[in-house]
């Protein structure tokens, strides 16, 4: 790590040429989650000033003209002359594909990945960006337009007395390669949220300046990723009120972890990070945090006695029920792999990780034995309701006199047996279930009826889950196996699991319950978009002779009303449920690949998806009725069946 931050620290080693033909390698889409990669790129290189200690303030802005600012107090973008590239190092950073501080070594012992891609991937895709230097007592400002670089750098003294530091870059994304550049302020918080507790003391404030008047957050945690735990555990009931934190470095690897388990939480949520990036598909230190864990609760266990020396050890997922944990490793040269570029593969990590945890939690809990006696207590709580399930699924299995690998009566299944070819609807009511088997394309399209509203398993213990009847069907059906294990997407059955319900409140509630199934059973399932909801219509419009439209919202039925010509005689047809509908009219608007619309369900914020689900799903009534008052404004009262 050096002060000395020169252009001599930046390596070239790119063209920046085929970005702006391919902005998908670079950025993954030219649609919301591209647009807003953007600004991550941007932002994370001022965090990675704020993690080599040089910048403690970031201050972003989301301004009227559709532009972006991101504005910190580091040590500045260098302006000296590049000895490989002949200009200034600011002009090759933003000129140069994978030129930055990160990739020799000199500049960042630890930054976000290789993001020296990112903000010359950035200029590439800009209609115009604009960097304000402030280093060694000037000024510096440089403009570029769609890549090219605009005029010469300019430069002045700051005002006498003035030795102030840092970098903004502000830019406006091109309209030429984003069909949609509007900037969703929700989306952007919660990562920079992310990043204020992932870098404790970090202040980032977040500014809307196309309100009128203008939203201000302001975010910053003494306390980190401990602080970032007693947010997502805000609405449960803590085992343990002192929140387990760890820290240590070896072999240049640093760790952090922050632990706490809930008596009325039957999952567990363990959310890592690796140089500030969020690692979706888990990866070596998420392994080594397990392994960890699953020892040390175990000896815990022997210790006090709760487990005899004949019993069998307490299996990994019953250790971590309850458990919210946040693991964050800064790597320096990090591997990620995976489908989404978000699984750690470093294998060094797992053992940093498992050696550090197992001798500061072991330390902890011998230093409190009751916090000790509590988490053993819940996980063997949780084995006993494993044991009652495992029971209860036997027990089901041989009252049904079916084997295990029978599927259900009513499944109506598709010809087709590659899982990455076919798809299942989940449909409400055997009425509308009729509809759907007959007006499937039989080859490629399964229908599973649901009767009624299935189990809410946020209030559930395992046995009950197992005993009721369409969970049962639904785990047979797609393939899903056991509760905890290991999500293996080769045992799917469906690649596109389509829940199809009424389009009134029951048939949201019925969808709110799958979701909540799906998200607390087997997670991956949404994280890596397996889950889709059709859309079936609102309202048929016939007129004339063979004129006939569908309608998915009212105001699309307005627009073609008002469209119509004045004297013009139509009918209108409302479908209160999907059994009103005739099995081609069902095909034709909601199951036919080529006409339908179907929405996939991802989850960009698992923590704020985590946090959701435990307020409106869970036991606790007083914070879902803060959450529903909170957001009352934004309800369409003519939604509501009342």
């Amino acid at each position: 790590m050096t002060e000395n931050y020169g252009a001599e620290q930046i390596q070239v080693l790119e063209g920046l040429e085929a970005v702006r033909k391919r902005p998908g390698m670079y950025i993954g889409s030219t649609g919301p989650k591209g647009l807003h990669h953007l600004v991550y790129e941007v932002v994370d290189n001022s965090v990675d000033e704020a993690l080599a200690g040089y910048c403690n303030d970031i201050q972003i802005s989301l301004h009227p003209d559709g532009s972006v600012s991101v504005l910190d107090n580091g040590r500045g973008i260098p302006v000296d002359i590049h000895p490989k590239t002949g200009q200034s190092a600011l002009v090759t950073v933003l000129t140069v594909l994978h030129a930055g501080g990160k990739f020799g070594g000199g500049g960042y012992k630890v930054s976000g990945g290789l993001h020296g891609v990112g903000v010359s991937v950035v200029n590439a895709l800009s209609e115009w960006v604009e960097v304000t230097v402030w280093r060694e007592g000037k000024v510096y400002f440089q403009r570029f337009e769609r890549g090219a670089v605009v005029g010469s750098l300019k430069s002045e003294p700051q005002p006498k007395g003035s030795n102030r530091r840092g970098t903004e870059v502000r830019f406006k994304p091109d309209g030429l390669i984003f069909p949609e550049r509007e900037f969703d302020y929700a989306v952007l918080a919660a990562r920079f949220r992310e990043l204020a507790y992932l870098n404790a003391g970090l202040k980032i404030t977040f500014s809307d300046l196309r309100r009128d008047p203008p939203h201000c957050e302001t975010y910053q945690y003494a306390g980190g990723i401990k602080e970032y735990v007693a947010f997502i555990n805000h609405e449960k009931t803590p085992i343990h009120s002192d929140i387990i934190y760890i820290q240590g470095e070896r072999d240049g690897v640093e760790v952090e972890v922050a632990l706490q388990w809930c008596s009325d939480v039957y999952t567990d949520t363990l959310i890592g990070f690796a140089n500030n990036i969020r690692t979706n598909e888990g990866g070596t230190h998420l392994e080594g945090l397990k392994t960890s864990l699953t020892l040390t609760i175990n000896s815990q266990a022997r210790k006090l006695n709760k487990l005899k020396d004949s019993d069998s050890n307490l299996a990994g997922e019953n250790v971590r029920e309850g458990l919210t944990a946040i693991v964050s490793v800064k790597v320096p040269n990090p591997e990620f792999e995976g489908q989404t570029k978000t699984k750690l593969g470093n294998t060094e990590v797992r053992g940093i990780v498992q050696t550090l945890v197992s001798e500061a939690l072991t330390e902890y809990l011998e230093f409190n034995p009751n916090v000790a006696r509590g988490i053993v207590d819940k996980a063997i709580q949780s084995f006993n309701a494993a044991e009652a399930a495992r029971r209860a699924r036997e027990l089901v299995r041989r009252k049904s006199a079916l084997e295990s690998s029978t599927l259900p009566g009513k499944l109506a299944d598709c010809s087709c047996r590659d899982p990455a070819e076919s798809e299942v609807y989940l449909v409400e009511g055997d009425s509308a279930g009729g509809s759907a088997k007959q007006g499937r394309d039989r080859q490629f399209q399964a229908v599973l009826p649901l009767r009624g509203k299935i189990l809410n398993i946020e209030k559930a213990d395992p046995a009950k889950i197992y005993k009721n009847a369409e969970i049962q069907a639904m785990i047979t059906a797609l393939g899903l196996g056991v509760k905890g294990d290991e999500f293996d997407p080769s045992q799917l059955r469906y690649h596109r699991i389509i829940l199809m319900t009424d389009a009134d409140v029951d048939g949201s509630h019925i969808r709110t319950l799958l979701l909540t199934f799906f998200y607390r059973y087997q997670k991956a399932l949404l994280e890596q978009g397996y889950v889709y909801i059709a859309c079936p219509p609102l309202y048929k419009i016939e007129w004339g002779r063979n004129n006939v439209r569908y309608c998915y919202s009212d105001a699309e039925k307005d627009q073609i009303l008002r469209g119509l010509p004045a004297n013009a005689k139509y009918t209108i047809q409302r479908f209160k449920g999907l059994g009103e509908m005739m099995p081609e009219q069902l095909w034709e608007t909601t199951m036919n690949p080529a006409t339908r619309t179907l929405k996939q369900i991802t989850i960009e914020d698992a923590v704020e998806a985590d946090r959701i689900f435990t307020i409106l799903m869970g036991d606790a009534v007083g914070p879902r009725r803060e959450f529903i008052e909170a957001h009352s404004a934004h309800l369409d009262l003519a939604a509501l069946d009342i």
